[in-house]
């Protein structure tokens, strides 16, 4: 659990019950608004859980990225949410090749998209050469020959 658990829940319980209803069982997560598909989501995205499971479950959703649209009401499912986007397709990226001691640095181009951690697929602009990186923040990924 992040440092940040206490505070966000807290920030849940304070946000109130949006008074959405349903058949679902009470451990259920819901939208308190409508969520877009790309969007992070925040505590204010969550309706106020009911028990001390859901609230734990609440914390782990706060920071993913919705795959997919939300409305107000529906249940929030893990399956649809991911680890944000790092790095977006076609965008460009500095590249780190590292050798031994010696680090090369260089522009390149995301094939692919993808969160911390993930490899993706970048052509070096100079060489226009594709090899697969790993991303390792926001518009960096390491690669690899």
């Amino acid at each position: 659990m992040n440092k940040f658990a206490g505070i966000i829940a807290g920030s849940i319980l304070a946000s109130g019950f949006s008074g959405v209803t349903s058949d679902a069982a009470a451990e259920d997560l819901f939208a308190a608004k409508n969520i877009r598909a790309g969007a992070i989501i925040s505590a204010e995205d969550i309706a106020t859980p009911s028990d001390h499971d859901a609230m734990r479950r609440a914390v782990k959703l706060i920071g993913m990225e919705a795959v997919r649209t939300f409305y107000k009401g529906q249940p929030l499912d893990e399956e649809n949410l991911r680890a944000p986007t790092l790095v977006k397709r076609n965008s460009i990226v500095q590249m780190e090749f590292n050798k031994g001691a010696m680090v090369i640095l260089a522009e390149g181009r995301a094939l692919d998209q993808g969160a911390m951690g993930e490899r993706i697929r970048v052509m070096n602009l100079l060489s226009k050469r594709v090899v697969s990186a790993t991303i390792s923040g926001a518009g960096a990924v390491k690669a690899k020959q």
